[in-house]
């Protein structure tokens, strides 16, 4: 596993190269107090490449606690530029619901009255094959984990869970196995999202250029190369 550790992945995003090895990944991108397996580094450090995600601009990172699986985490802002560049997008409405006067009332934006009571949020998304929108409306009580920010902008926030949960209706081969910190559980109630990851990158990529086979979990260490070749380009699923 040397080679995984230290000889960095190379990609890019956005016009930009990113560099990537299972060291950095383990030294700046792992959130929790778990030692995450070489198999879990694979499957992150692939994820980015084939999604086109930069992960020190916070756009991906790895949740590990204890000895449970880890959980590969794309940041909303990630998750919502890449529904907004599919080619059938066609924008998106979205807002709060509050309870008025015993009353369910959905608000655009993210602004209530000083005696409505939040419940929930609502988002459509617009396709250009689609007669009607996308609609998806969630409840506080179920996305809110109480963390401060929630405290702090429970509208906000709210509001961007249902915007995250639409598109992913919306765009299932795309959006479907990429997994927002709203997807995030407990440490107690950990989810295990390596199985939608392994399929995600097998329909996508070609087994030969993973330090991984990913049906049977082996690690393949890569031989050094007796002359310089050109360099293979694997792009990843695109919209």
């Amino acid at each position: 596993m040397t080679g995984l550790m230290e000889r960095p992945m190379q990609f890019e995003v956005n016009g930009e190269t990113v560099k990537l090895s299972g060291a950095m990944v383990k030294d700046y991108l792992v959130r929790g107090n778990g030692d995450v397996s070489d198999q879990e580094l694979v499957m992150f450090m692939n994820l980015c490449k084939f999604q086109k995600l930069n992960p020190f601009l916070n756009e991906a990172y790895l949740i590990k606690f204890g000895s449970q699986p880890a959980q590969i985490i794309v940041s909303k802002e990630a998750f919502m530029k890449r529904a907004e560049n599919h080619p059938k997008y066609e924008g998106f409405e979205a807002g709060i619901i509050v309870e008025r006067k015993g009353e369910l009332v959905e608000v655009e934006g993210a602004v209530k009255l000083t005696e409505d009571k939040l419940i929930g949020g609502w988002a459509k998304i617009y396709r250009s094959d689609r007669k009607k929108p996308i609609t998806t409306r969630i409840s506080l009580d179920e996305f809110s984990k109480g963390q401060a920010t929630w405290k702090a902008m429970p509208l906000n926030m709210i509001r961007k869970s249902a915007i995250v949960n639409a598109q992913r209706e919306a765009f299932p081969d795309t959006l479907g196995a990429l997994y927002t910190e709203d997807d995030a559980l407990t440490q107690t109630e950990p989810r295990d999202v390596t199985p939608n990851v392994q399929e995600e990158i097998k329909q996508h990529a070609n087994t030969e250029e993973l330090d991984f086979v990913p049906e049977t979990g082996e690690i393949i260490e890569p031989e050094p190369p007796e002359k310089v070749l050109e360099p293979v380009t694997s792009e990843g699923p695109g919209f």
